[in-house]
């Protein structure tokens, strides 16, 4: 086979700083294919492998897609660029439509909480004064209350319930806010997964009884379940220990998926208060004979860790894979243009996008000057979850071609199907996606009945547990991880894997972020 001087030159224009691996290509007589060229010119190294280390690839990964930009001076504080502020604006989106169809009101709090205020509760502030950045001054002048920033808002909010609320026709009171919360995280940061200030989501409720806050705590669990759904990330549920509850709940239910590397990732959490808050901040309601009553509450969060489950679960070697719901872009259009038919081309791709928008699908026209090669690899570094092509030859089939980008199927549909068969395999892609990640749960549940090699194996643990806080301290000190908690609705007949007393209380043990 003979290079020909037209392919050398291609090589050459495509690759910037490739020379050496050009001449090697020419040498071997090998030529790339698009794709090849465009990993060549615009990219140095490709990503680090997923399966190999995952933590440099999710570092590399959000930063060459523009997810995060931690540059900002502060530490765990980073930026949010267009493209990522977009994808967790339309996760947002989800979690405002589901909330608004179940009764909750959105609002929007102070994030400025009196250090009189946060001091009320005491396990509250517990569980919290490590991790709070205080206001001390206004200009020069030395505050009389020192003010901090919200780690999260029941200190700030539940004195206005006290306020708000004064009868039972007040109740079920169920509001909701999505704004940042600041904690001063002394771990190593991490984008989306631990960060200092966070883009939060909290809902809070108060309710005539304890009943009726259990009642809420179930809607919350259908909430999860659809939102979920949409961000293809499959979860188990786990009632928390009680030395690991969130400070002042009655109990907290965790919501965790399980990352490619074998880690625990907590999606959300939700809290059964009881009155243990509206106690100390005196959030009471005349009942309809006319006494008074402390209201039962409960909250419910999530914050930008869904993005970081999102990346970490569905992405690859070559970048992203979104799920169809909140991606930024769901549908990218390459023009493929041929000499003299480029403005006939990109007519036809504006029609096309045209179509899809109408249709409420965002969609993105290429007409970059630039290869296509080059441009897929653009795409599928940001996980558009479909690309069309269209060239000469489509336009004359009356086609359209298309490469999904979770399998790279690649196929043609009528051009005059265009939304219905765009639907359609967005449809698919969202399955396979789900399909995909509850395998990894699935395979990643392993039932042991010793503690023998825990510390080694990755993934999430199931065991019996007397539910004795002395057995459960030391199977974490065992295992070297951290007891998610009791999975609901899941059973399990055996003995402590610690003290062999019969019991049939199983655990979920897993190394955490």
């Amino acid at each position: 086979m003979t290079m020909t001087i037209e392919k050398t030159e291609k090589i050459g224009k495509m690759v910037k700083r490739g020379k050496m691996m050009a001449e090697k290509i020419v040498q071997n007589e090998n030529v790339p294919n698009e794709k090849d060229y465009a990993a060549l010119a615009v990219n140095e190294k490709a990503l680090p492998k997923k399966n190999e280390d995952f933590s440099e690839w999710y570092n590399e990964l959000i930063e060459r897609a523009q997810l995060s930009d931690k540059r900002y001076p502060i530490k765990g504080m980073n930026i949010w660029p267009a493209y990522g502020w977009k994808l967790m604006t339309n996760i947002d989106r989800e979690i405002r439509k589901e909330c608004d169809a179940t009764g909750h009101e959105e609002v929007y709090f102070p994030l400025l909480i009196p250090e009189t205020e946060f001091k009320k509760e005491e396990e509250h502030i517990k569980g919290f004064s490590q991790e709070v950045y205080w206001v001390t001054h206004g200009g020069k002048n030395k505050l009389e209350i020192p003010l901090l920033l919200r780690p999260t808002s029941e200190t700030a909010m539940y004195p206005i319930f006290s306020i708000w609320v004064r009868s039972h026709a007040d109740l079920p009171l169920k509001i909701y806010q999505i704004v940042n919360t600041f904690r001063y995280e002394t771990k190593q940061t991490r984008a989306f997964i631990r960060v200092r200030e966070i883009h939060f989501f909290e809902a809070h409720t108060c309710h005539v009884d304890f009943e009726d806050a259990e009642r809420q705590i179930k809607e919350d669990l259908e909430i999860m379940k659809k939102i979920a759904k949409k961000l293809c990330l499959p979860y188990v549920l786990a009632r928390r220990p009680d030395w690991d509850k969130f400070a002042g709940a009655y109990y907290t239910i965790g919501v965790d998926t399980l990352m490619p590397n074998g880690k625990a990732l907590q999606l959300a959490s939700i809290h059964q208060y009881k009155e243990n808050f509206s106690k100390p901040y005196n959030i009471t309601y005349e009942t309809e004979n006319g006494e008074r009553k402390y209201v039962h509450q409960t909250t419910y969060g999530m914050s930008e860790r869904l993005v970081g489950a999102i990346v970490g679960v569905h992405g690859d070697d070559r970048g992203l894979i979104l799920p169809p719901a909140v991606a930024p872009i769901k549908v990218v259009i390459i023009p493929i243009l041929a000499k003299g038919k480029q403005e006939s081309v990109e007519n036809e791709a504006r029609l096309l996008q045209k179509e899809l928008q109408e249709a409420g699908l965002e969609t993105k026209l290429d007409t970059r000057n630039l290869r296509p090669g080059s441009k897929f690899y653009d795409w599928e570094m940001k996980g558009v979850p479909l690309r069309l092509e269209l060239g000469p030859r489509d336009i004359k089939d009356n086609v359209v071609s298309y490469t999904r980008r979770d399998n790279d199927e690649k196929g043609t549909f009528p051009r005059g199907e265009l939304v219905k068969k765009v639907n359609e395999i967005l449809d698919k892609i969202s399955e396979n996606l789900w399909n995909r990640a509850q395998s990894i749960i699935d395979n990643g549940i392993t039932q042991i009945d010793n503690l023998g090699g825990a510390k080694e194996q990755t993934g999430i643990l199931k065991m019996a547990w007397c539910g004795k806080e002395s057995c459960g301290h030391k199977i974490e000190d065992a295992t070297d991880k951290k007891i998610l908690g009791v999975p609901v609705g899941v059973s399990l007949k055996g003995k402590c894997i610690v003290c062999g007393e019969e019991t049939e209380i199983p655990i979920y043990v897993a190394g955490t972020y």
